[in-house]
This record gives structure tokens, sequence and C-alpha cells, in this order.
């Protein structure tokens, strides 16, 4: 098999209603991405995600340094293609964010070609190990922007649904509001439900100490992103101090930054993201060395669980999976969650095929 043609591709699907977090307001989801295409008729998607801000600088990535190095190439040596692209002419000046985005989005794409050609869903080609379901957590209700009466309405909401676990966003400019924000929570889902908070990065040292320890009384699964994601000692620190395990990753972009929060100890809960490290071949190789340490995968997903769903279904060591249902109308083969547990995919792929109606309605380039 030979890759004949690669062309990248922008989408912006809507959110609807606009969320806010602590770092970001956002209208639209964007996908950005590649299609690669062989001799043998088997077309690969692959993707990042974004807030639809900086895509051009990764599709510009793709169509002048990665896609013409494609052409003619086995995507059975996936591997090889890797380490080609990534200590390419990028190797320079990227060895992170846009370069390797769009190398994720490069990656995917073959591993959705080969799984295809194989004739098994990707979990399967990769080994398998949860072939009948995954346990689901839900973030789609737990916006900053939302007032405490819609915040408490979308998370006991969720818990309805079947829901066992849910995550809010805390990194109001009072803490006392998310303190606030978060009993109010706790008190209305009860003691039983699984509450994740998330900070996205507001927060120093000194305020993650001094909330961090009051926000332990409601019995959090993990405190996420509390600081600037390049401060691994200020996150050891916290791991060290509180009884709230940390949880990070979807900001740490390769393998050796992934090393370092591991081997110090400064991460609990390893939120490696297949679209922010340079796709499958390095996600799984994070999740190698967390189950060196005995540690729990649960993604972020800036795919929106298309990808995840594989991934996490054939490692061990991830636990569950993030659950936003922004723009999975888009695919021929959407996450599906039922009673707070993703359905297991049965197409073969990645679960990356898009929907040839919303990937013209939806492209902007």
């Amino acid at each position: 098999m030979k890759i004949t043609k690669a062309e990248s591709f922008i989408l912006h699907v809507p959110i609807t209603p606009p969320i806010t977090d602590a770092i970001n307001v956002a209208t639209h989801w964007g996908v950005t991405g590649v299609r690669i295409e062989t001799d043998e008729g088997i077309t690969g998607y692959g993707y990042t995600g974004t807030t639809a801000k900086g895509d051009e600088m990764i599709v510009d990535t793709i169509d002048r340094y990665y896609a013409p190095a494609l052409v003619g190439q086995d995507p059975f040596c996936v591997r090889q293609i890797w380490d080609q692209l990534r200590f390419g002419p990028m190797h320079w000046i990227g060895r992170a964010g846009i370069a390797h985005m769009a190398l994720a989005a490069v990656d995917i794409a073959l591993w959705d070609i080969m799984s295809k050609a194989a004739g098994k869903p990707l979990w399967q080609y990769l080994g398998g190990h949860k072939p009948d379901k995954i346990k689901a957590y839900n973030t789609n209700g737990g916006w900053l922007n939302w007032s405490q009466d819609q915040l408490i309405r979308d998370m006991t909401g969720m818990l309805e649904q079947g829901f066992t676990a849910v995550k809010m966003k805390v990194g109001k400019p009072d803490p006392r509001e998310d303190f606030e924000r978060v009993r109010a929570v706790r008190r209305a889902i009860g003691d039983d439900a699984g509450l994740m908070i998330d900070v996205n990065q507001q927060w120093n040292i000194t305020t993650a100490m001094t909330w961090g320890k009051k926000l332990e009384q409601f019995d959090l699964i993990w405190l996420e992103e509390p600081l600037n994601p390049d401060d691994i000692p200020g996150h050891r620190k916290l791991a060290d101090e509180l009884n709230v395990p940390i949880a990070l990753g979807e900001h740490v972009y390769n393998k050796y930054a992934f090393r370092d929060y591991i081997a110090q100890g400064a991460v609990e809960y390893v939120q490696v993201d297949v679209t922010r490290v340079a796709g499958i071949t390095e996600w799984l190789q994070v999740a190698g060395l967390a189950a060196a340490y005995d540690l729990p995968i649960c993604p972020h997903v800036g795919d929106m669980g298309q990808i995840h769903q594989h991934l996490v279904a054939a490692t061990p060591n991830a636990i569950m999976l993030e659950y936003i249902p922004w723009i999975k109308h888009i695919f021929e083969e959407p996450i599906q969650v039922e009673n707070g547990f993703y359905k297991i995919p049965q197409q073969p792929g990645a679960s990356t095929t898009i929907i040839p109606r919303y990937f013209e309605e939806y492209r902007v380039r």
C-alpha cells in the first residue's frame, strides 16, 4: 500500500450555547487535520482539536512540511514516518505545540488507514482490553459562565442520565466564589457521586495550596491543571501536600515532559491527549510510561472522544474517559454513551471518518 495524496482541512463546528472556562471563550470547535488517500482506495482521517483559533498554522505545517513527505510512503511504516516527520524540518522550531498537533493529525490518519485495512476497529487492532464498555465522566455542564443555579441543574441532570462522575470548572477571579460553587454542587449531587474540578491553570502556588486545602472537604476525585503546565516543581509540591490528587496533561505536548512529571511525582492522573502529543504513536508511549509507575490514564478529549475511546479500550491503565458531545454528529461512527458508559466502536478504523455533508458544511479551508 502506498500513500497517493494528503490534503489538509479546517472545520469549525458550532458550540451551542457558547462556553467559557478560566482561559477560553469558545463558540466553535476546530476540527483541523488531514485526509490521506492510498492506492488501495482506503482513506484515513486524522485531526486535532482547537477552540477555532490558530488552525491555519496547523494546516500550513501539514501542507508545507508533512504532506509532501507522505506521498509514496507505506502507511504501515507509521513509526518510521513518525520519526521522519518528528525529527525533520520542523524539529528546529517546534517539538511541541503547533508542530505536534499537526503531526498528531497525520499520525492518527495513518493508524486509521492501518486499522481499516486490517478490517478491525482501532481498539482491537491495538490489542484490545475493554471489549464491552468504558466508564464515562461528564464535563459538558460545569462551565464557568453558567450561573450557580444552571450549574446545579446541569450537574444533577447528568447524574440522572446515568453518569456517576461529573466535572466542573473553577478559576473565578475570587476563589471564594469557586468555593461556594463547589460546595453547592456537592450538596446537590450528594456524597456518592464523583466530582472533579478543573482550574485551567489560573492559580499560583499560594492560591492552590490555600484553596486546595479548603476544597479537600468536598471529597474530590482530582484537582485538574491548578498551575501553569510548565511548573513541575509547583505541581510536585501540591501532590505532596494536598489530599486531592493532581490531574493534568492536556497542555503537556511530548513524552519527555510527561516523563519528568511522572518521575518527580508531580501528577497522579495522567490526562495525555492524543491531539496534543504527536498522535497515537506517542500517546501509546506515554501510556506505557504511566503504567510503569502504576498511574491511571484519564485522557483529555481534544478529539471529543472519537479516537480516545479506542485508546482507552486498548490500554489496561486507562480507567475512564471524558464526555463532551459537541462534534459527534459529524462522524460516520459517532461516540455513544448510555447510562454513563461508552459503547465500544465496531467499525474498522479510528472512528474519524467525517460525513461528507458536514465536511462541506463546516469546512472553512
